[in-house]
């Protein structure tokens, strides 16, 4: 027993007790840099099926409406195009700021622009697909929306609150003929393929900052309160920002806020706009965008890149970190 004891001791005092837990490794931060997206992107519109985040953008060399999918909101892949077809109350090569929300029975809906043949004017159509890439299938033998005698209709917005209830946003393109423009909103039908009800204005392009039009509405509710975020001013000008109105109800009425715009045209990103707030399963807020390159504004090479930035939220109010070119820590 005594030279167990001393053994021990002398172990001990050689320094071969019994060696501390290693301290546990913090995982490394995972950060990107924008824009997330390089080539031309307008206009997105972004939703999440699963662990996949799709993204929807106006029309150009990939086809009517194309998609890009991603894990993370950061890496971006082309997925094709998801409307190979326009309805056939339009024509193709005009197909606007698309976006998908999930509809009844594990359907999709996809709310698109074009140029509808009857009145030569931008109109809202809706097609329906199995899947989020498509394909979409519009059969129906006029558009949605079409105020052909206020300019047409552009920037369809589905928005389902709480309670399931669906309702639809959207512009009055009145800028095309020297018109106001007004964001209007509307409850849609159970299937979301019909409006149901009167449309109604909920705001119109009345800001100085705002100059001629006002678009690109999209409606979100945050801890119980609703936002019409919108962007407004040349889309292919520096002047083009992003703001938001706070609205007592899904038809309003809606306040602009007094601090607005809340993303605009820094050194790094010319007339960033056309904004789509989403939510991340870990509850972050952050908004895709476009945005030109500074040197490059209304240029066709690269185009409008898409940005992804962080949204805060202080005392009831977004707050746009962005536009970003510092490394950020990925969202979660």
């Amino acid at each position: 027993m005594v030279r167990r004891v001393l053994l021990a001791a002398a172990l001990v005092a050689a320094g071969c007790s019994s060696p501390s837990p290693a301290p546990k490794e913090e995982p490394a931060e995972v950060t990107f840099t924008n824009p997330v997206f390089s080539d031309n992107f307008p206009d997105p519109g972004a939703l999440l099926v699963g662990s996949t985040w799709y993204a929807y953008g106006t029309n150009g060399p990939a086809g009517n409406v194309p998609v890009l999918t991603s894990p993370d909101l950061v890496k971006w892949t082309p997925a094709g195009d998801v409307l190979p077809r326009v309805g056939k109350w339009a024509e193709s090569g005009n197909t606007w700021a698309p976006e998908v929300s999930a509809g009844p029975g594990g359907t999709y809906l996809l709310y698109y622009t074009a140029r509808s043949t009857a009145t030569n004017r931008q109109c809202v159509g809706v097609a329906v697909a199995d899947k989020p890439e498509g394909p979409f299938v519009d059969d129906a033998d006029e558009p949605l929306i079409c105020q052909a005698d206020e300019g047409g209709s552009i920037d369809a917005s589905p928005f389902t609150d709480e309670s399931g209830e669906r309702w639809l946003y959207w512009k009055n393109d009145g800028n095309a003929i020297g018109q106001p423009t007004y964001l209007y909103g509307a409850r849609l039908s159970a299937d979301g393929r019909k409006l149901e009800g009167e449309s109604k204005r909920l705001l119109r392009n009345d800001a100085e900052w705002e100059a001629h039009v006002i678009e690109a509405p999209q409606m979100v509710r945050h801890e119980g309160k609703l936002y019409l975020f919108y962007s407004a001013n040349a889309f292919d000008q520096e002047a083009y920002a992003l703001g938001y109105a706070t609205c007592e109800g899904p038809l309003g009425p809606c306040v602009k806020a007094e601090e607005n715009p809340i993303l605009k045209t820094s050194p790094a990103a010319a007339g960033p706009g056309h904004g789509f707030l989403v939510t991340t399963p870990a509850g972050e807020s952050w908004l895709l965008y476009h945005a030109w390159p500074p040197s490059a504004i209304g240029s066709v090479e690269p185009g409008r890149q898409l940005w992804l930035d962080r949204v805060d939220w202080t005392g009831g109010r977004p707050v746009v970190k962005g536009p970003t070119v510092e490394a950020q820590q990925e969202p979660r």
